[in-house]
C-alpha cells in the first residue's frame, strides 16, 4: 500500500508542476486559469504544489483551458 501511496503522490507531483509550467509558458495567473474552469486561485495552487488531487473533469478542464492534451499534465520531464 505505501508504494501505491507513493506512486500517487509523485502523480500528483508531477501533473502540478506541469499545470504550472505550461500555465506560466502562456503567461496566464492562477486566478485566470481559475476563472476559466470556474475554480478559486487557492485551488489551482494547491493543485499545483501536488496537496489536492483533482477530479478527471478538472483535469479535462485545465488541459482545455490550457490548449493541451490530458496526457501532456502527467508526462515525467
Amino acid at each position: 500500500m505505501d508504494k501505491d501511496k507513493t506512486r500517487h503522490q509523485k502523480a500528483h507531483i508531477i501533473l502540478g508542476q506541469n499545470i504550472r509550467q505550461i500555465r506560466e509558458s502562456k503567461k496566464l495567473s492562477q486566478e485566470e486559469l481559475g476563472f476559466q474552469i470556474k475554480s478559486a486561485r487557492n485551488y489551482i495552487g494547491c493543485i499545483e504544489r501536488g496537496e489536492k488531487s483533482p477530479s478527471l473533469d478538472i483535469i479535462f478542464d485545465i488541459a482545455k483551458a490550457l490548449n493541451c492534451k490530458v496526457g501532456i499534465l502527467f508526462k515525467e520531464i
